[in-house]
């Protein structure tokens, strides 16, 4: 058998391209990168077809797109040394090579706009309706394993413990230490123009506490193990895993989603307790370093200042923030369809809609707070 192969002679405005061998559709592996490579630059191309010792649909299909090429950037193309068989064949595949097919222009108007406008609301209403009955069964089976403690797989929630919370302390506490810096140091900006400098105290523990700790903490934990619940969910979801769990008798949402809401539930607040304290070790360093105010101040002026309810309000919030990042990165995962791109797209979408989420209830939170007088 006879490899086929393809040369270029090229010599002024003219170029000769030279086919040979077997041009067989099982032999053609290794030139069809060759074939794709071979772009003459000349106004007339020759293909010389006479060393051709086969021809099929596989090696006809490649002559006929190499002609269509030299074509496309304005050359002459002209075949020699083609037997009458190959001819035939030639000409048959280059009529039914499909021709790009240019994408149809997207309807324009008012109508086509509302019919996108209704579909997208039908949607967004069917996804609301999904996901608050999802919410629903979550907490019916976290009623029921509070009722039924040996029903909850303890082992299971230690480890996501870990993987939520022990893993999350190192980037929550650096976070926590570098927003207070920032308050600080963007606060004693301000407040050197009217020489309040000390009230830089109140603006560090006031932000930190109430708002800035908890709410970044739970951003963060809604990008980091928000994502990995979608992801490992959904990739169980590809794999039928979850479909072979229903098979046995086994509920999914009690095994593989309460541990891990159960767990966020524990750890959300643990860890935005870290990122307060975090917040104002940074704030009383830059405040000293930058402002003169010892650490002995800073701790009398927060004592005297704050109130122990700044910090409840911030943690308040936490297993709300937990309990919505939970519910939402399993639902998502549930909603997979069978491809590993699924699982990126929901995995992207569980992430952007939790801290929509996350943020909306913050603003929430802050009115209430703000109209109960705390």
């Amino acid at each position: 058998m006879t490899k086929p192969s393809i040369a270029v002679e090229q010599e002024g405005g003219t170029a000769r391209v030279i086919v040979s061998g077997e041009m067989l559709t099982q032999s053609l592996s290794g030139v069809e990168d060759a074939f794709r490579a071979t772009r003459p630059d000349a106004a007339h191309v020759t293909v010389d077809m006479s060393e051709i010792d086969a021809l099929d649909t596989g090696g006809a299909w490649l002559i006929a797109d190499l002609k269509n090429r030299c074509s496309a950037m304005g050359a002459t193309v002209a075949f020699d040394g083609l037997k009458p068989a190959h001819s035939a064949l030639l000409e048959t595949v280059s009529e039914n090579i499909p021709k790009d097919i240019p994408a149809e222009a997207p309807p324009k108007g008012f109508m086509p706009w509302l019919e996108s406008l209704g579909q997208s609301t039908v949607g967004a209403g069917r996804d609301t309706m999904s996901i608050l009955g999802f919410l629903g069964l979550t907490l019916h089976r976290l009623g029921r394993t509070m009722i039924m403690p040996w029903r909850l797989r303890r082992a299971a929630v230690v480890s996501q413990m870990e993987e939520t919370g022990f893993k999350a302390l190192p980037i929550v506490a650096l976070m926590g230490f570098l927003i207070g810096v920032v308050l600080a140091f963007q606060g004693a900006t301000q407040l050197k123009q009217f020489g309040a400098e000390i009230f830089v105290v109140e603006l560090i523990s006031i932000s930190v506490l109430r708002e800035l700790g908890i709410l970044l903490t739970a951003i963060i934990v809604a990008g980091r193990s928000g994502s990995a619940f979608t992801a490992s969910i959904g990739s169980m979801k590809v794999q039928e895993e979850i479909d072979a769990m229903r098979t046995l008798g086994l509920d999914p949402i009690e095994v593989l989603v309460i541990p891990r809401v159960l767990a966020l539930l524990i750890m959300l607040p643990i860890l935005g307790f870290v990122a307060d304290i975090a917040g104002l070790f940074g704030g009383a360093l830059m405040s000293w370093i930058d402002l003169g105010v010892s650490p002995g101040m800073f701790i009398t002026r927060l004592k005297e200042n704050t109130s122990v309810w700044h910090l409840a309000v911030g943690l308040i919030k936490a297993p709300f923030f937990a309990m919505v990042i939970g519910v939402i990165a399993c639902w998502q995962a549930m909603q997979v369809k069978g491809s590993a791109q699924s699982v990126g797209q929901r995995t992207t979408a569980s992430v952007v809609q939790s801290i929509f989420m996350v943020i909306a209830i913050d603003a929430l939170f802050s009115i209430f707070f703000s109209e109960i007088g705390v």
